[in-house]
């Protein structure tokens, strides 16, 4: 019986997410499964894998063949390597304290990586916020602007209204005035004789 180390879809349309199953490779891809060790969401960024890594290289080491993206997964994970070391210690090329050391090593290397990028990415989004935060502001300051050059329009004309209102009221009085003042100089009527 062959057997695969493959991903089984779960989830909903367009956000899919993958449990790591191993499981006879005539099986239908979502169906029956021998045993599930782990899973792995890409909707996340970075992708979130979680895998039994003991589960995992003791099914590559009794012969279960991954797919290309589960040899993927696997050999970021690190299963592939430690098999490989292992391998290496079958044949008498080094000891298993020495492979222990060499996937020790590489472990933090490959850790080291995957905080620089989550650290790249958290600074990307920090300067992608701060940007955009500078861009509204910049945004706002041209309607600031616009709106009291509207409201300084808005108080002159006002003010040249009332001005001229006042004009009209001084005029208007100035005309009685000289009405009344008129009507003062001009010569009582006589009685006739």
């Amino acid at each position: 019986m062959p057997v695969k180390i493959r991903l089984a879809r779960h989830g909903k349309k367009g956000y899919a997410f993958y449990h790591i199953v191993v499981a006879d490779s005539r099986a239908p891809r979502d169906g029956k499964f021998i045993e599930k060790i782990g899973t792995y969401n890409p909707n996340t960024n970075p992708a979130s894998i979680e895998l039994n890594f003991d589960k995992a290289l003791a099914w590559l080491n009794n012969g279960a063949q991954p797919t290309d993206t589960a040899r993927a997964i696997l050999s970021y994970k690190g299963v592939l390597m430690k098999k490989h070391l292992l391998g290496g210690v079958k044949k008498g090329a080094f000891s298993a304290e020495v492979a222990e050391e060499r996937f020790a090593k590489w472990l933090a290397e490959k850790e080291a990586q995957i905080n620089a990028k989550r650290q790249k990415l958290t600074e990307g989004k920090k300067a992608a916020t701060a940007a955009r935060l500078a861009e509204e502001e910049k945004v706002k300051q041209a309607k600031a602007e616009i709106v009291a050059a509207k409201k300084a329009a808005a108080a002159k004309a006002e003010a040249e209204a009332k001005a001229a209102e006042e004009a009209a009221a001084n005029a208007a009085a100035e005309t009685e005035e000289t009405v009344e003042a008129a009507a003062d100089t001009t010569p009582a009527e006589t009685p006739a004789e």
